[in-house]
């Protein structure tokens, strides 16, 4: 396919400051995982410069090879059993109102990582105790006792990817499924925990398909959409199939919330854990 040329709406700054340089220096001095660097986000010398971060638990290394995400795949390491207390220590010296968490695929593991989730969340609570939490989960293949780990542990919203619609899931998926993904939602909305998912648009799919998924979402359950742009994290990836109109971002919001999403984050740079302080107010 031939490449497409990044639009002038899609150029940004990467700016520093003094809180910048603080959330840095956390994260690396822990030797803590982000999916802000490990994703490429366009937005992470914002977030970072307000002190906000998307901390990724599990390793730096997902046993899945999805066609759009940068995130390193292959044999993962152990957990680090310091992990949660390391995360939950960072999330105090920065001094955040709102953490997000969210992590690599670790299919290689018995319980596919989710004991591992759940210790993470509590050690969070224990030391921060007036933090919110938002938790981006895996599908842990659909096996609702993993799922009701996370829930048990009362996040304030938790969220899980459709990434894209169903014609092109098994495109740029390595492993999960567009059924799967939404029943992990219905499992989430039946514990009373807010749901929330998130597409990626730009990878060849039409109008209609992305109205299909919030019309799929909602049935299921969930609450509150976040739509971004897909940005190709590097030539081996999937290609971009189109760089979305500000304005059609827009109508997607607008689409979406009249068909009863609390709210919908549509906009070119938006990623799932963009603002996510602000979806909140919606749990």
């Amino acid at each position: 396919m031939e490449h497409i040329r990044k639009p002038e709406w899609l150029k940004i700054q990467i700016g520093a400051n003094a809180r910048y340089a603080d959330t840095k220096r956390i994260v690396d001095t822990h030797k803590l995982h982000t999916i802000c660097s490990s994703g490429r986000c366009p937005n992470l010398g914002e977030c970072w410069g307000k002190g906000t971060a998307t901390f990724m638990i599990g390793g730096a290394i997902c046993t899945r090879s999805c066609k759009f995400c940068n995130t390193q795949s292959g044999k993962p390491l152990p957990l680090d059993p310091e992990e949660p207390r390391h995360v939950a220590e960072s999330i105090r010296l920065m001094k955040l109102d709102h953490a997000v968490i969210t992590s690599v695929d670790r299919d290689d593991l018995p319980d596919l990582g989710a004991s591992h989730w759940a210790e993470t969340i509590r050690c969070i609570k224990k030391m921060n105790p007036n933090t919110t939490l938002e938790t981006l989960i895996p599908d842990f293949q659909e096996r609702t006792e993993l799922i009701r780990l996370i829930t048990e542990t009362r996040p304030d919203i938790i969220s899980h990817n459709m990434e894209t619609v169903r014609r092109i899931t098994p495109l740029v998926r390595s492993a999960a499924t567009y059924e799967r993904s939404l029943q992990v939602i219905q499992v989430i909305a039946e514990s009373g925990i807010t749901p929330k998912s998130g597409i990626m648009v730009g990878l060849g799919e039409t109008p209609e398909e992305v109205e299909q998924v919030m019309d799929d979402l909602l049935a299921h359950g969930c609450k509150i959409l976040t739509i971004g742009q897909y940005l190709q994290p590097s030539r081996k990836h999937y290609p971009v199939a189109a760089y979305i109109t500000p304005e059609q971002f827009q109508k997607y919001k607008e689409t979406g919330e009249k068909k009863g999403f609390s709210t919908v984050e549509s906009g070119p740079l938006v990623r799932s854990s963009y603002h996510a302080e602000k979806h909140l107010i919606y749990k």
